[in-house]
């Protein structure tokens, strides 16, 4: 894990990994979870003898399970020490470029793409996550994240 002492040590990163993460396992269990919460039951997602016939061979994770693991990945890649507080802000572009199937491994790569310096003794912090899936060719997931630092 990298570790940072204050958000302004991000300043002259721009354009480079901050962190990568650990590897997290995702098994039906987990994406039975998250169809519970969400109510989405999509057979794609929950129910392997079905999806054993589909497109992919078997059940896959929900993209926006894949999304939602974006803190659990982040708190093992990097930290931000010291600050008052920090605010998610949202999301701008999010893709799914491939699918995770359920017994895979997933880990996200952190990339500082842009610091801008706010107004109120600040900073925003846009940050591209690309979760990949081990041994998969293409991400599974790229989304940049906006963080507000004080």
């Amino acid at each position: 894990m990298r570790v940072f002492q204050s958000y302004t040590e991000l300043e002259p990163l721009v354009g480079q990994e901050i962190g990568v993460s650990d590897w997290i396992h995702i098994d039906q269990a987990r994406v039975n979870g998250f169809a519970e919460v969400t109510g989405d039951h999509q057979w794609i997602h929950t129910d392997p003898e079905r999806a054993a016939k589909g497109p992919f061979g078997g059940t896959i994770a929900h993209g926006y399970l894949t999304l939602s693991l974006l803190p659990a990945l982040g708190a093992t890649a990097y930290r931000i020490d010291g600050g008052r507080m920090a605010v998610n802000y949202g999301l701008d572009k999010v893709r799914f470029p491939a699918p995770v199937p359920v017994g895979s491994r997933v880990r996200a790569v952190f990339t500082l793409k842009e610091y801008k310096k706010l107004p109120d003794d600040g900073a925003q912090l846009t940050v591209v996550a690309t979760i990949e899936r081990e041994g998969g060719e293409r991400p599974v997931c790229v989304a940049e994240t906006l963080t507000r630092r004080y």
